[in-house]
């Protein structure tokens, strides 16, 4: 008789043992004594065995073929809640189901005790993680970088109509997905000076005497595929002092100072874009982003150099993604690392950086594009700013080259903004130092080009290219609506689940009753629920018959929120002029945070809530 092993068994009857192992043996409890939350952790690190198992052959398979990586740094991972999504990936959702229910447990009730990882804020978050679980789908070899948010962004209060943040402590018990690596930590400098020098071989060199030092420890978080045996993995940095600790300090008796490294250090890794309202804000938005992608690239350089011995085939081997500006720092970083601290000479680096580079784009306003004070550059990243210097020499150079006699030009492409205070203009320098930019729709990436980064379309025109979003249809379809999911696979087969091109065969039964009674049901199914969840949470009750107007997305100025309340207003006014009007019963939703120092989406919260008390409560 076989019978499978605990760790990597798929059978209901293995998974049972392995619920109870994991129990007894990690949470330290038995039947008698276990909280819900403990048989959540117990169900979550049986999960987690059988994903280890694969993402161990994974990347055995990744290094022994030498496989080029793709390296997606991200500031934000909006990942969500892993259970459900694992279960699914792995193909043992059912499985697990049975084996909960024969052990005497409900697999829904144990969902609800699994932590919204706070690690993502909005649409940049969730297209990173959507493109982690594609590329895992697709056995694209990829590892996505970012940081390990203590406190994620914040916990929302509404408190008489107005925002409220709090503490989102969503690590207070734990996190039974990732995997600490204190193994591969490595070293992050901050501040100081730099000094040069010749070195014996006759080369100029630059020292960058730090003054802070700061350390990263990697924590890994598998990313499966759905139904294939490929587990990549999101390795997120936490920031920690080089000394926790200071003794002599503390004998002294100066209890505060005794841990000023560690309270210094730790800051980094503490919140999601911390507010940058203050001097200290912006110094520490740009500490948060440096952070992570230095050890991030100290990390890809590690696991490069274990096949080469030197840095020839790099960009045939390592493909970075930045996910917006917030890496961009990363340019001149792997610039850094490659001459100051592998040898490398100027031109064979810069030709390395810019073929190993990729920059996408996500918003058309000029004045949203990252730029950061030179004077701040100087501060913390000295080094940093004397490479950046550089690059623009050279690269204006080039520019009055191709367009001599074009001053205003100059200016406009330019890494550094001139005026009352300089700045270094993130978004050109990831233009300048990536192979490709992309937008995120095909409208989108056309006003790139023609608006937003004209001259660098016109001196680069084959850099520019479109890659519309999309989303991984296991999470926004098959997790999220079975039912749904259930009624097409059904009708076309479940091809759908990783090619959403296979929808279109649902055009057959356009005029087909029968699906169309069936769509309807599901439909209203869900917002019974929504309503039930809206009753149970918010005490607001809403007809499920209703026309439902959703929207869900950070709170924010150009993401038309107040345009939406605006049109809620009229139709109100239109109603109360004429209540005879017939016009379709609409239930408005609006959901979304808005940054805690960005009063003008903190005051349209306060007016969507005005807005909402007032027709909630009007007796009419």
């Amino acid at each position: 008789m076989h019978v499978e092993d605990d760790r990597t068994g798929m059978e209901v009857g293995t998974l049972k043992r392995a619920l109870a192992d994991n129990l007894y043996c990690i949470q330290g409890k038995d039947e008698y004594f276990a909280t819900a939350y403990d048989y959540y952790m117990a169900l979550a690190y049986t999960v987690r065995d059988r994903l280890t198992h694969r993402r161990i052959k994974t990347a055995q398979t990744y290094f022994e073929r030498d496989a080029k990586m793709v390296y997606y740094l991200s500031a934000e991972f909006l990942i969500g809640r892993l259970l459900i999504n694992n279960l699914i990936n792995l193909g043992m959702y059912d499985q697990m189901r049975q084996a909960l229910k024969e052990s005497g447990l409900n697999l829904d009730d144990l969902l609800e005790r699994e932590e919204e990882p706070g690690l993502g804020n909005g649409g940049l978050g969730r297209l990173a993680a959507c493109f982690l679980d594609s590329m895992a789908t697709l056995e694209i070899p990829a590892m996505g970088y970012g940081i390990r948010y203590e406190f994620g962004i914040f916990r929302q209060l509404i408190v008489n109509g107005w925002q409220h943040e709090c503490p989102d402590n969503w690590l207070r018990f734990g996190n039974p997905w990732e995997i600490a690596r204190p193994d591969y930590v490595v070293e992050v400098k901050f501040g100081g000076h730099t000094e040069a020098f010749t070195d014996d071989q006759g080369n100029y060199r630059v020292h960058w005497m730090a003054r802070n030092t700061v350390y990263g420890t990697p924590y890994d978080t598998p990313v499966p595929g759905y139904r294939n045996n490929t587990v990549n993995t999101l390795r997120l940095w936490s920031a920690r002092a080089g000394e926790d600790f200071n003794f002599q300090v503390f004998d002294a008796g100066d209890y505060t100072q005794a841990v000023a490294d560690k309270t210094f250090s730790e800051n980094i890794s503490k919140v999601l874009y911390p507010n940058d309202n203050t001097p200290q804000g912006k110094e520490l938005r740009l500490k948060q982003e440096y952070f992570f992608v230095s050890c991030s690239l100290q990390d890809i350089i590690r696991l490069y150099l274990r096949k080469h011995d030197n840095f020839d085939a790099f960009p045939d081997k390592v493909a970075i993604q930045l996910n917006d500006t917030h890496p961009t720092i990363g340019v001149a970083e792997l610039m850094r690392l490659l001459i100051d601290e592998h040898g490398v000479e100027w031109n064979h680096a810069w030709d390395i950086t810019r073929r190993t580079f990729a920059y996408t784009n996500h918003t058309l306003l000029a004045e949203a594009l990252e730029k950061w004070s030179v004077n701040l550059f100087r501060k913390l990243l000295p080094r940093h700013l004397e490479i950046i210097y550089e690059i623009n020499y050279k690269f204006l150079d080039e520019v009055r080259t191709k367009y001599p006699d074009d001053p205003e030009r100059l200016a406009r492409m330019s890494l550094i903004q001139e005026g009352h205070e300089q700045m270094v203009r993130m978004a050109h320098l990831a233009c300048v130092g990536s192979h490709t930019v992309n937008g995120v729709a095909a409208l989108h990436t056309e006003l790139v080009k023609q608006e937003l980064m004209h001259d660098f379309y016109e001196m680069f025109p084959d850099k520019f290219q479109n890659k519309t979003n999309g989303i991984t249809p296991r999470r926004w379809l098959l997790m999220s609506n079975p039912a749904l999911s259930s009624l097409l696979t059904e009708k076309i087969g479940d091809r759908w689940i990783t090619n959403l091109d296979d929808l279109r065969r649902l055009e057959q039964f356009v005029g087909d009753a029968d699906f169309q009674q069936r769509w309807r049901e599901i439909k209203q199914f869900n917002k019974q629920r929504l309503a039930d969840h809206i009753l149970s949470n918010n005490s607001i009750e809403v007809s499920p018959s209703s026309l439902f107007d959703v929207q869900i997305k950070r709170i924010h100025e150009y993401k038309r929120q107040l345009l939406n309340v605006l049109h809620v207003i009229t139709l109100y006014h239109r109603i109360k002029a004429n209540p005879s009007l017939e016009m379709t019963p609409r239930t408005v939703i609006f959901g979304g945070k808005a940054a805690p120092g960005y009063f003008m989406a903190k005051m349209v919260v306060k007016l969507v809530n005005s807005v909402a008390d007032m027709v909630n409560h009007d007796p009419e």
